[in-house]
């Protein structure tokens, strides 16, 4: 009897980066909307992804199959 396959949560791969080294990153929040009202300092601040780190990163990567 074969072993059951670990399917992939799509909704956490489409959400988190894995980097060629293991690092979880992630988006920002509130970059979507009102940006209007948001300062431009802020708003180039939500281009840049964030390092996921501790018991968190390591259930992403047990959800997206690399674990």
């Amino acid at each position: 009897m074969q072993k059951v396959k670990q399917k992939t949560r799509k909704g956490a791969l489409a959400r988190f980066k894995i980097t060629s080294t293991g690092k979880v990153l992630r988006r920002s929040q509130n970059a979507r909307h009102r940006r209007r009202n948001k300062s431009k300092k802020a708003i180039r601040a939500y281009g840049v992804y964030t390092q996921m780190k501790g018991k968190i990163a390591k259930k992403i990567m047990r959800m997206i199959g690399r674990a």
